[in-house]
C-alpha cells in the first residue's frame, strides 16, 4: 500500500556539523567563506547559508552579490561594513548584530579588530553562489552611517 505521508525521517531536520563546512565556495581576498547549508548539503532549495571569517586587522576586497540578499551575523569580533560606488559609507557591528546587505550592493568587510578573527554567519536568498569580485577605489574618509528612525535614534541623540 503506497502512501504519500512525508518521510520525515530522511526528508526532515539536517544537521549539518562545524567540520563538514564546505570551502568549495567562491571566495573573496581576505575572508574564508565556507557553506554549511545547500543543496548539496541538506537539500535546501531557496538559500546558502555559511560562515565567513576575516582575520585580525584585514579587510576583504570589494565586492557584490548580484540578486542576491545577505543577512551577516556577528558572531565574534567587529565588523566594519564599508558600501557604496566608492566605498563612501561606513557603519560598525558587533556580536549579536545581525547586517543586511541588498542585492548589487558594492561592499567590504573589515575586522576593525587587530586582535581577534571576525568571525560571522551569512545567510543568501538563493543557491546561486554569486560573487562579484570588484576594483574599487575606497573614498576616504568614508560618512559614518546610522540606522536612525523613531525606535532607533542616533548615538547622542
Amino acid at each position: 500500500m503506497a502512501t504519500d505521508k512525508p518521510n520525515w525521517r530522511d526528508q526532515g531536520v539536517r544537521i549539518v556539523h562545524s567540520d563538514q563546512l564546505d570551502l568549495n565556495t567562491p571566495q573573496t581576498p581576505g575572508m574564508t567563506r565556507a557553506a554549511a547549508i545547500n543543496y548539496a548539503s541538506a537539500g535546501a532549495q531557496k538559500l546558502w547559508a555559511g560562515t565567513v571569517a576575516v582575520q585580525p586587522d584585514a579587510k576583504t576586497g570589494p565586492h557584490h552579490h548580484g540578486t542576491l540578499e545577505s543577512v551577516i551575523y556577528v558572531v565574534q569580533g567587529r565588523a566594519r561594513m564599508r558600501w557604496g560606488e566608492e566605498l563612501e559609507y561606513v557603519a560598525e557591528a558587533g556580536p549579536g548584530d545581525f547586517i543586511y546587505v541588498p542585492p548589487f550592493v558594492p561592499h567590504q568587510e573589515i575586522n576593525a579588530n587587530p586582535d581577534e578573527p571576525l568571525l560571522c554567519v551569512v545567510v543568501r536568498s538563493d543557491q546561486e553562489p554569486i560573487v562579484v569580485n570588484l576594483n574599487i577605489e575606497p573614498k576616504e574618509p568614508p560618512e559614518l552611517v546610522y540606522w536612525v528612525d523613531p525606535m532607533h535614534p542616533a548615538p547622542g541623540a
